[in-house]
């Protein structure tokens, strides 16, 4: 068995971990790059975790700025098993109100202009994205969320835009008549990046506006996703603290194979792989590596 380290990735407004005794911080270099940010350790009771403020302290990059392969590369490298990441979003449908937290199932694709992938040419491999989300871990987080009594829902399709710019309305109203529920501009390709390297992910969509589809609210906006995201501020801070506090020790091995992703994932014949890239995928394989 290995050790759970729980690494948390705080989207807008979640610049912190409220709670995080025997801190220590640490600047991880990644062959991809630099991360967001210094990684921040701790524990909550028993449980190590892992902290980087995905758009910065100061949120200083934008969501097509961020690297993130260098940011699950460096977590990766600190040893952590799973993934929880915090970001707000749009909602699709007025049950899914500002203030509630989703805890998504799936993901659309709709970036651009980021580096969806570790791999590429000289070490070709596919991992599945069909089910993207750790199943064991999003039970934990719902766990946590009712024993904080937070409203959470569980489930739930997720659009990741390119932005920096809000939808226009008829991009909302597309994506609402898809039957999408919530729309964020950083889930993706954060998601398959852990998947690449083999670590359980799982994202807790903070809702914060009906993007612009709904005639009785006005069109998002930045002060409107501010004010929302920092009255959830509190509660988030509650569920990643209980989350915490009950989480095993060992990392449970994932049933949909999440930490074994690479198992049939590789095109690319030993003999001729790149040297040089393998050299970069040093920590993503380092398992079938070894």
């Amino acid at each position: 068995m290995t050790k759970a380290l729980v690494g948390i990735i705080g989207g807008s407004g979640v610049y912190d971990l409220p709670g995080l005794a025997d801190q220590r911080e640490e600047k991880i270099e990644t062959p991809w790059g630099e991360p967001s940010d210094i990684l921040r350790f701790g524990r909550i009771g028993a449980t190590e975790a892992v902290f980087l403020p995905r758009h910065g302290r100061g949120h200083r990059l934008s969501p097509s700025g961020i690297n993130y392969r260098a940011n699950i590369d460096a977590l990766k490298r600190a040893g952590v098993t799973d993934i929880v990441s915090v970001s707000a979003c749009g909602s699709f449908k007025n049950e899914l109100a500002p203030g509630l937290f989703v805890l998504v199932d799936q993901f659309v694709d709709r970036t651009v202009a980021r580096q969806s992938s570790f791999f590429g040419n000289g070490c070709v491999a596919h991992v599945s994205m069909a089910h993207p989300i750790a199943p064991l871990l999003a039970k934990r987080i719902a766990a946590a969320a009712a024993a904080e009594s937070i409203a959470l829902v569980e489930g739930g399709t997720y659009v990741c835009m390119e932005g920096p710019q809000f939808s226009s309305l008829a991009e909302s109203l597309a994506y609402k008549g898809a039957g999408y529920d919530v729309i964020g501009m950083t889930a993706m390709p954060e998601a398959k990046l852990a998947r690449e390297a083999e670590i359980s992910y799982a994202t807790v969509a903070m809702v914060t506006d009906y993007d612009c589809w709904h005639p009785g609210h006005d069109n998002v906006d930045v002060a409107s996703v501010i004010k929302i995201v920092q009255a959830n501020s509190g509660n988030a801070a509650r569920l990643l603290a209980r989350l915490l506090l009950d989480f095993p020790a060992e990392h449970e091995p994932c049933p949909i194979g999440s930490d074994r992703a690479l198992d049939a994932a590789f095109l690319t014949a030993p003999e001729a792989r790149d040297p040089a890239l393998l050299q970069k995928l040093d920590a993503i394989m380092k398992r079938v590596n070894s």
